[in-house]
């Protein structure tokens, strides 16, 4: 894995886990790297992810803890759809 460059999987992968909790994070849409985040935009909203979360699930996704993703999923911001005139 290239130095700058986090695994797409392991994001798709973090989301499957967070809409475990929360279903309406939904699907991956994009990513944008921020600093030591990773602002993923989802078809319903955006949530922000920890670089060392996303290198977590990609090494080793069984020591991340429940509690951890709660949080992270209760932090998920819907996005606000365009009123219909």
């Amino acid at each position: 894995m290239p130095q700058n460059k986090l695994p797409l999987y392991a994001i798709v992968e973090l989301l499957m886990r967070l809409t475990g909790i929360n279903a309406q994070i939904g699907n991956y849409k994009n990513h944008a790297e921020r600093g030591d985040l990773v602002i993923v935009k989802t078809t319903n909203g955006t949530i922000q992810l920890s670089k060392s979360l996303v290198l977590s699930q990609f090494n080793k996704p069984e020591e991340i803890d429940k509690r951890d993703l709660e949080s992270i999923a209760s932090r998920f911001r819907r996005k606000f759809s365009k009123a219909k005139i």
